[in-house]
């Protein structure tokens, strides 16, 4: 018997302890039950505020810049390649037109002078040979050019 004995007491040990644990856990629901937990958010409350209006903010600078941009593509002047390609063309064709022009202008230029300088020779040699045929025509040219000097 004293197996038994000590087997109730040992469970007699246990349910006194078991009931200690459930009496300890009452008094612990009761005291959560009681407290009242509050929560101060107010500094959260502002940040939050503070995070919208810089949203807000933020939505309205892209808002204008969509508009802006809007704005400026319905003003923009968009050309076809066709309409690009033609402009290019004509200006390096002006350009080399010109450049053209103006070599041609230059060897104008130097053929005139050889033309000219050819022709003084020319003039000259046909002047020698006419004062060589007619001498008196080179006395009377001397004596004019004679009296003009003086």
């Amino acid at each position: 018997m004293t197996k038994i004995e000590e087997l109730t007491e040992l469970l007699v040990n246990e349910i006194n302890d078991f009931n200690k644990g459930i009496t300890k856990l009452e008094k612990i629901n009761d005291q959560i039950s009681t407290t009242k937990i509050r929560l101060d958010v107010t500094e959260y409350k502002s940040i939050i505020e503070n995070h919208e209006q810089k949203m807000n903010d933020q939505i309205k600078s892209q808002e204008r810049f969509e508009d802006r941009f809007k704005s400026l593509l319905k003003t923009a002047k968009a050309y076809p390649n066709w309409a690009v390609i033609v402009f290019i063309l004509s200006l390096l064709f002006s350009i080399v037109s010109f450049v053209y022009s103006y070599n041609v202008k230059q060897n104008v230029n130097l053929l005139e002078k050889e033309a000219y300088q050819k022709g003084v020779v020319d003039s000259n040699n046909k002047i020698q040979l006419f004062f060589e045929k007619h001498p008196k025509s080179k006395k009377d040219f001397e004596k004019l050019k004679n009296s003009l000097k003086n």
